[in-house]
């Protein structure tokens, strides 16, 4: 599973202490909900991870009924660490039925390996709709100030199209990254 962890532990140890929240930033209109889509996921980590020496792997391995996919963290030393081998199995049998199962298994695989979850993450709360209030102009001012602030260089119009009972979150984020400037 792993390669001479002892470069690697220490270095995954520091990003994720650095990791931050996947950003519940995509909707599923058939359940009126809200998710971390994949690039939501790999947002929350991929900056922690490379300013740590580590880079974000996912293969692919062959699978007649769906897909399977392994994370793997590769460090500038050439130590790994594999995540190890998830199978999602595609609902239908054809270019988007493998593509969402794809989709779905690198996501999943990644917050896995990561250690990360979606805010708020409750399996029933999928189905539960919740009205939602876009974030204010007073809002997106102050997010922005304190993005511009500390350097964030993730994307701003992601963030800002979070709801405003996401706003302390993202704030505690940049203020986060903050205290690690």
């Amino acid at each position: 599973m792993t390669t001479k962890p002892s470069g690697i532990a220490a270095s995954f140890v520091k990003a994720q202490k650095a990791f931050g929240p996947a950003l519940k930033s995509s909707s599923n209109p058939h359940f009126k909900s809200r998710y971390a889509d994949l690039a939501a996921c790999v947002e929350a980590v991929i900056e922690a991870l490379n300013d740590n020496g580590i880079a974000l792997i996912q293969y692919t391995h062959d699978c007649d009924n769906g897909v399977i996919v392994e994370t793997i963290f590769l460090h500038e030393s050439g130590e790994q660490l594999s995540a190890g081998k998830l199978h999602v199995p595609a609902t239908k049998m054809d270019a988007q039925g493998y593509g969402s199962a794809l989709t779905y298994a690198r996501r999943y695989s990644l917050m896995a390996a990561c250690g990360i979850a979606p805010e708020d993450d409750d399996g029933n709360a999928a189905s539960a709709t919740k009205p939602t209030k876009p974030l204010t102009a007073e809002h997106k001012a102050n997010i922005a100030a304190l993005a511009d602030e500390v350097g964030y260089k993730g994307d701003m119009a992601a963030l800002n199209k979070r709801s405003a009972d996401q706003y302390d979150q993202i704030i505690a984020f940049l203020e986060k990254k903050r205290g690690e400037a």
